[in-house]
């Protein structure tokens, strides 16, 4: 897929992997609407990287919330015209202990990381399916594959995610319309890091960014790594339901067996 002269609207680019790929980006040649909460972020991100070729434009909006995407996207239209390729990577983490449960938290992460999806995939695709082209990458993870404990909402929003984005790829194929899953394992962002367990095969965002971008422009369907990671994951999942549980519940406090 060339990117030349596409232009990108790239979500959650104030930080992290969406951050990376802003950077990287311009290089291709293509015009950018950077999204995100923290736009002072994003105007820093963009005076860094702006080109005379291209132009770069930022938006502050909350994703979770389709008016505002509604508004941001009427905003990207009038200055850019057509979005040719969608990355949805805003997203947020969380974990919690099952005592101090809170359905903000849930709201929080969930909104992000499902209604960041499916509120622009909303705005875009009436656009998208009229001009039979366009490409949607979304970005889930690796996590999507079981509920671990603490991040039971984390994951379920990547299961979820995952699966949207595997059913919408089915019915978009007719349509000329491509939808990419980026499924990445642990990668080293302001995000993780606070995290407090072992984070194997730990990955810079810089190394992450430049995975993703070859991966759309080869057009693939899943950009899943690295690779052991991805491989370990699908074992994971193949566990029978009760020795899954069983294992993840090992070092939880109040276990008697």
């Amino acid at each position: 897929m060339n990117l030349q002269d596409k232009v990108i609207l790239l979500t959650g680019a104030s930080s992290g992997i969406g951050y990376s790929l802003a950077k990287l980006l311009p290089k291709e040649n293509c015009s950018l609407a950077l999204v995100a909460r923290r736009k002072y972020l994003l105007d820093e991100l963009a005076n860094e990287i702006s080109s005379d070729k291209k132009s770069i434009k930022t938006y502050k909006c909350d994703v979770s919330a389709i008016d505002k995407v509604t508004e941001v996207y009427n905003q990207i239209k009038s200055d850019f015209g057509n979005v040719h390729i969608a990355i949805l990577n805003a997203g947020v983490s969380g974990r919690i202990e099952i005592n101090n449960f809170s359905s903000e938290l849930a709201q929080e992460i969930l909104g992000a990381n499902i209604f960041g999806i499916t509120n622009w995939i909303d705005v875009l695709l009436p656009d998208f399916l009229e001009r039979k082209e366009g490409t949607i990458v979304g970005v889930s993870s690796i996590a999507d594959l079981k509920g671990f404990p603490k991040s039971g909402l984390y994951n379920a929003s990547k299961a979820a995610a995952s699966i949207f984005l595997e059913s919408l790829r089915i019915e978009l194929k007719p349509k000329n319309i491509n939808v990419i899953t980026v499924r990445p394992g642990f990668i080293r962002t302001p995000m993780t890091d606070k995290n407090e367990f072992y984070m194997p095969l730990l990955m810079d965002a810089d190394k992450a960014a430049e995975i993703i971008l070859k991966g759309i422009k080869k057009g693939k369907r899943i950009i899943q790594f690295p690779l052991v990671m991805a491989i370990l994951a699908e074992l994971v999942r193949l566990l029978p339901k009760g020795l899954f549980e069983y294992l993840a519940g090992k070092k939880l406090p109040g276990r008697k067996d």
